[in-house]
């Protein structure tokens, strides 16, 4: 599966977009300089079930 593929197939599943995620990661406080990808993928499951 290509990175496209993958990014268009949870805009179908969530209705988001990569920024849209950026922005309400954002806001929830969770970018910062220390945020891992760990720290990403969690809140990605918890919130949207991804």
């Amino acid at each position: 599966m290509s990175f496209q593929a993958y990014l268009d197939n949870i805009k179908q599943q969530t209705g988001k977009t990569p920024e849209d995620f950026y922005k309400l990661a954002k806001a929830d406080g969770l970018v910062s300089p220390d945020m891992t990808a760990t720290h990403l993928t969690k809140w990605l499951k918890e919130k949207f079930d991804l």
